[in-house]
């Protein structure tokens, strides 16, 4: 019998039946549609081996004027600024305590209990203490032990709270009968601004504030403290704006150095009416302003502290530190009327893009008196996170509640083949976590959510649209936050790796890492003949596979082939066989017979590491020799 050829549809589509989807693929993970044909999607590396506090949901490169490549990392719990490889922290300082803070240690145990007066400090905080002594002469407790950075592990009272003691190395300390002194009358506390929470919280009441810091069953009004923490950054020239969501406002000075931490921009010198707090920070690009979205409101002749969600704030332009609108400068502000919040900004091409939870605005500089105009592009299509919107050479893709859109000047929504399974996944409760990034090398829009199926709270799954070849893919990776490539040769992520906290570097080689890439695979759509009136014998299976070893290594790579089968469309596939296929092998034999046969190719988790390493495969035109083997 002549040999039959497979040509397959790109792209993965869940709208269809498996069987109305024939000549397509049904289900991946880990792979991409490039020109027309499925292959294995590029691997990722440490971008440092240095790892970092808090996962990072907030990434930002720039160079500086002296050629200095920086990137601005937002974390739960810090703020890094990383260049040359090492991650410095310049989290701003929230509060210095002079002479204030003492020590309480009890024999045998690690936990010390300070008490600082009104410290202000929630669990999970950073505090450096300086000028301390040894709770006792011959202790364990020594000054060296006290003075350097700890974590808070919980807030007891407004003006205590327990820490862990340890030495220089990090390793835990235990208080002996010695240690019973208080470290002094001259403890000097800087508290680093306060942490952020690791998951979304909707609504205020039970289980809002941060774990340990209220009594049980309180009612505590959203905060940036009790919410989940999104960074958002931008430049100001070489110097560096930043933002918790709901928090204040910070600049870190480039011309300072690394070795200094970020300040509060309302406390700069010559700083006039800079909202206190705000959603956003946003620096429109050819006029020169800084933007703030959900600032709060100037109240006679200071700021209310309070946040107005709807409430756009804009400095002087080109002069982030005066935001009194004045009749001889641009410094105003303007307020959305449709929506209740400012979920994100964007910029965009000569404009700022801004969502709402339910609209879509253009925010554009027109010049004095007005300074800006906006005007409502969308009504119906909010953002469905901050982050989840993507600025691509085609235009702009977001991610709203139910579905993909794309604007260029009007918004469309996009026909998705995946729509329905990934908002069926999708886990409403963490949704404001999902956030979209740019892979222009593949022409890629990827955009990350947290899944229902993983139940993990947590963002473990992706689907990417090619918006050249307008196909869809779909698979599972746990990532926090995405950058571009641009000031870096390849897009960043960050994530983590059996709890520790990293950047990686993607499309760097084929690997996961250090270890290879697993769980990579394709599987088709139901494949009949003659509509399945027949049954089959499936009897070779000739593959065209592409493998590309990664540095000329040579290992001799393999997937799996795995066949599965069916006789009618309702009934569950069963698996007939797996064949290894190498780069050397010509065909692989079946023994199958059946009326309808589905094709999936794997990575071979279940062999040798070294069949999977260092390699990606891409497939071709696959061909089967198929005999009849009649009606019954």
């Amino acid at each position: 019998m002549p040999l039959t050829k497979l040509n397959f549809k790109p792209g993965i589509n869940k709208e269809e039946t498996d069987y109305s989807n024939e000549g397509g693929w049904v289900d991946g993970d880990k792979v991409r549609f490039r020109k027309g044909r499925v292959e294995k999607i590029g691997g990722w590396e440490k971008f440092s081996p240095s790892s970092i506090i808090g996962s990072a949901r907030a990434l930002h490169s720039w160079i500086s004027l002296g050629g200095s490549k920086y990137l601005g990392i937002g974390t739960t719990n810090k703020y890094y600024i990383e260049e040359g490889g090492t991650y410095n922290d310049v989290t701003p300082i929230r509060k210095n305590t002079t002479n204030a803070a003492t020590f309480a240690a009890t024999n045998g145990s690690s936990t010390l209990t300070v008490t600082d007066a009104s410290h202000g400090a929630v669990s999970g905080d950073f505090v450096t203490f300086s000028s301390a002594v040894a709770l006792g002469g011959s202790g364990n407790i020594t000054a060296a032990v006290l003075n350097q950075e700890y974590q808070i592990d919980l807030v007891t009272g407004t003006n205590t709270y327990t820490i862990t003691a340890k030495d220089t190395s990090g390793s835990t300390v235990t208080a002996n009968a010695n240690d019973i002194g208080n470290g002094g009358s001259a403890t000097d506390a800087a508290y680093q601004t306060n942490s952020g929470l690791d998951f979304y919280v909707k609504s205020t009441g039970w289980g809002v504030g941060t774990w340990g810091a209220g009594a049980w069953g309180s009612s505590t009004a959203l905060s940036d403290t009790n919410q989940l923490r999104l960074w958002t950054h931008d430049n100001f020239g070489e110097d560096l704006i930043i933002n918790p969501r709901g928090g204040s406002i910070f600049r870190w000075v480039e011309n300072d150095g690394l070795s200094t931490r970020a300040v509060q921009l309302s406390a700069v010198s010559g700083a006039n009416l800079v909202p206190t707090k705000g959603l956003q920070v946003i620096t429109s690009e050819t006029d020169r302003h800084l933007i703030v979205l959900g600032a709060d409101p100037i109240s006679g002749s200071s700021r209310t502290g309070t946040i107005d969600p709807m409430l756009i704030a804009f400095s002087d332009q080109e002069n982030a530190l005066e935001f009194e609108p004045l009749s001889t400068n641009t410094a105003g502000s303007l307020r959305l009327s449709s929506g209740s919040t400012i979920v994100g900004g964007l910029k965009a091409r000569q404009e700022v893009l801004i969502w709402t939870d339910t609209s879509l605005y253009s925010m554009n500089f027109i010049g004095p008196p007005l300074t800006f105009a906006v005007n409502l592009i969308n009504e119906g299509a909010g953002l469905l996170g901050p982050k989840a919107a993507v600025n691509s050479p085609k235009g702009v893709f977001f991610m709203s509640k139910k579905g993909f859109y794309f604007y260029n000047g009007s918004v469309q929504k996009l026909p998705c083949s995946v729509q329905d399974y990934v908002f069926s996944d999708l886990d409403e409760s963490q949704a404001f976590k999902s956030f979209g990034g740019l892979n222009e090398e593949f022409s890629e829009v990827w955009f990350f959510y947290p899944s229902l199926t993983d139940d993990e709270r947590e963002i473990t799954r992706y689907v990417i649209y090619n918006y050249e070849e307008n196909s869809w893919s779909i698979g599972s990776l746990e990532r926090y936050a995405w950058l571009a490539a641009g000031v870096l040769n390849k897009p960043l992520a960050a994530g983590e790796d059996t709890s520790v906290k990293y950047i990686y570097e993607h499309e760097k080689g084929f690997n996961n890492d250090t270890g290879s890439m697993d769980g990579v695979f394709v599987e088709s759509a139901d494949i009949d003949i003659a509509d399945g009136d027949n049954f089959v014998f499936l009897k070779r299976i000739l593959p065209d596979i592409l493998f590309v070893n990664d540095l000329g290594t040579s290992q001799d790579p393999a997937i799996n082939i795995v066949v599965k089968r069916r006789d009618f469309s309702n009934q569950t596939l069963s698996t007939d066989s797996t064949t290894q296929i190498t780069a050397s092998s010509t065909f692989g034999s079946l023994r199958s017979r059946t009326r309808q046969f589905v094709l999936r190719f794997e990575s071979d988790d279940d062999n040798t590491e070294s069949d999977r390493k260092n390699y990606k495969w891409r497939l071709g035109n696959t061909r089967v020799e198929i005999l009849p083997s009649g009606r019954r």
